[in-house]
């Protein structure tokens, strides 16, 4: 639970986001802070003896999702925005392993570390080009100045909000299938809302940062895109962000090989009902947060 800030271990994480913003990439896509999900995975024999607790671990879970879902909606820092949505997308994975669907859990871990790494390489891109100002609220029409970083996080943006064909929609939506097959409906219920709160503040960072009006000093600030082979490093991510997923039966085939398969299983017509239902609220969750700052220039 501390490796990987579940609560009531999570204030870390957002303060850990003061080191340099590579480290910050590597820390939330492969390494530390997913090091819990994974020594849990990889425990698996030991948490399958006791039901108990793995129900426990998907409750706080969900829980953390969602709670770290709303606290991205109000933040106004931008690597802090982005750590709270690994904080929110942990949790999702903590809940696939609380219910017994360990290679689940992996493999939205797995497509999670793409889109997540190319956040906060973008991230870096913008506060080198702003001087490092991370305040929101205090960008605007960067798209102009950095058309491929634009690029490349809108992508992963949309990777994290779960849209389909992207890596996201794949490992995200497997985990709401679980949490429904097991009968689970609060906890799918509180993942569903969690996924049309995902895609609004992927949005909102985006609409604030690169659209809309240019908010900063433009006597002290100068922004531009960055060096050539910062963005070839960010490109085979953005690449994977949007074409992971795509793999999943291989992916599935080549862990269940140490983890349990996965016994659930719905009907056809719920597993395509539940895909309209997620997809819809996070293709929502999207539109407003473009018309809202279309309209209004601002959120709250």
């Amino acid at each position: 639970m501390g490796k990987s800030a579940q609560f009531p271990f999570n204030t870390w994480l957002a303060n850990a986001m003061e080191g340099p913003t590579p480290v910050s990439a590597l820390i939330h896509a492969a390494t530390m802070v997913t090091a819990g999900v994974y020594l849990v995975i990889r425990a698996n024999e030991i948490f399958s003896i006791v039901p108990e607790v793995g129900y426990f671990i998907a409750v706080l879970g969900a829980f953390v999702a969602i709670a770290a879902a709303s606290m991205a909606l109000v933040a106004t820092n931008m690597k802090k925005i982005i750590a709270f949505s690994t904080l929110s997308q942990l949790g999702y994975m903590f809940v696939a392993v609380g219910l017994g669907a360990y290679w689940v859990a992996l493999f939205h871990l797995a497509t999670h570390a793409f889109f997540k790494s190319v956040l906060f390489l973008g991230a870096g891109n913008v506060m080198h080009a702003m001087g490092d100002e991370i305040n929101i609220k205090k960008m605007g029409g960067l798209k102009k100045h950095m058309p491929q970083t634009a690029l490349i996080m809108t992508i992963a943006s949309i990777a994290l909000a779960g849209i389909y064909p992207l890596a996201g929609f794949f490992s995200k939506d497997l985990i709401l299938e679980v949490a429904f097959g097991t009968h689970s409906y609060i906890l799918w219920a509180v993942l569903w809302l969690t996924a049309g709160l995902t895609a609004f503040y992927s949005f909102r960072l985006i609409m604030y940062v690169f659209y809309g009006e240019e908010k900063y000093n433009h006597e002290t600030k100068h922004p531009h895109e960055t060096y050539f082979y910062v963005i070839a490093a960010m490109i085979p991510l953005a690449i994977l962000a949007i074409s992971a997923g795509w793999f999943e039966h291989e992916f599935s085939q080549m862990v269940t090989k140490i983890l349990p398969e996965l016994n659930v299983h719905v009907s056809t017509t719920t597993f395509y009902t539940l895909i309209s239902v997620t997809t819809a609220i996070a293709l929502s969750g999207i539109a407003f947060a473009i018309f809202k700052y279309k309209k209004d220039g601002e959120y709250y």
